[in-house]
């Protein structure tokens, strides 16, 4: 690597440590929020945001060691080039400690939506494969110091970034199918079913683009850090996509005067699915599974939306989907 200039072999790692730190900034934002608004979730999911948030935080002290270490300590050294920094292996490590189990809880909410546990098995394969390959990255980080060394490590890395790649594709993939399949037919439902969707799709796939150019550029460009620019924030990203999926509960539409007049047919559905209920427990229980995985707290699907005090029929909103608000 040293054959290439210091600014390919520590500029990369900079502006890798920096775009982590800025995301940082976005993650502490998320879970004031989070922790404030959905105190009602349970512990084990509140939990898993607190030992998110920590690793993260141990995450940019690492990396911040990582680049202070050859541009400071060992500046105008020949080891400052020749010689990774010392905490390099835990960078590997805590994103492998980040993301398994981010995607374990996505099986879980796959599995409670599908009531199978096929796909989820395979998500939670994946994972371990790639928590496993981390681990044993980390390992040869550790024991290979040498810059010019790091061929040695093209195989594992590809091992580890190819299964998380994969990882998150079948998850977005398998929730975008489990959430279609099980629409409502009623219109609230549905929109916000939609929009679980896109969500879905867009942090799914921003996680596996990520790895995917993380293992391209590595393999392509073996004598730079040039992955390190999406290899630092990895985690970050991780972590930002579950809190987004969390947080966007909170979003709520309100009828405004010019919907006004479609109130009486909104009462109408709320009637007729009162109705359907009654009728149909199983059913509706079963449809509305896709709730239960954003707010755990509810184990028979949403509760009905009731009609509005004739004082306010002219404010009504629609909030059966989003607990804790």
């Amino acid at each position: 690597m040293a054959g290439f200039g210091v600014g390919l072999l520590f500029g990369p790692m900079l502006i890798g440590v920096l775009l982590n730190m800025m995301l940082y900034g976005s993650i502490v934002t998320q879970m004031f929020r989070y922790f404030q608004r959905f105190s009602n979730d349970p512990g084990w999911i509140r939990f898993l945001m607190l030992y998110l948030f920590i690793v993260e935080t141990a995450n940019v002290v690492v990396q911040c060691g990582i680049i202070y270490e050859p541009l400071i300590i060992k500046y105008g050294t020949s080891a400052a080039v020749s010689i990774s920094p010392k905490l390099l292996p835990g960078d590997s490590l805590i994103i492998s400690m980040v993301s398994a189990p981010i995607q374990i809880f996505s099986a879980w909410r796959i599995s409670v939506i599908t009531r199978s546990y096929i796909l989820p098995s395979i998500i939670a394969m994946l994972s371990l494969a790639s928590f496993g390959s981390g681990i044993e990255m980390c390992t040869k980080v550790f024991m290979i110091r040498e810059f010019h060394q790091f061929g040695a490590f093209n195989a594992t890395a590809t091992v580890w970034l190819a299964c998380t790649a994969a990882c998150d594709v079948v998850i977005a993939l398998g929730m975008t199918h489990a959430l279609y399949t099980r629409k409502t037919g009623f219109g609230t439902v549905d929109g916000q079913i939609n929009r679980i969707i896109r969500l879905t799709l867009q942090t799914g796939s921003l996680t596996a683009a990520a790895a995917l150019v993380d293992i391209i550029l590595f393999l392509a460009m073996p004598m730079t850090s040039t992955n390190f620019i999406v290899d630092f924030p990895l985690s970050a990203l991780y972590i930002i996509s579950i809190l987004a999926m969390l947080n966007s509960r909170e979003t709520r539409r309100s009828w405004d005067s010019e919907q006004a007049h479609s109130a009486p047919q909104m009462l109408s559905n709320l009637h007729e699915m009162s109705t359907f209920q009654a009728r149909q427990p199983r059913v509706y229980s079963k449809q509305f599974d896709v709730a239960s995985t954003f707010a755990p707290g509810w184990t028979n699907g949403p509760p009905l939306p009731t009609a509005p005090d004739p004082a306010h029929k002219r404010s009504i909103s629609v909030t059966s989907l989003h607990p804790g608000s």
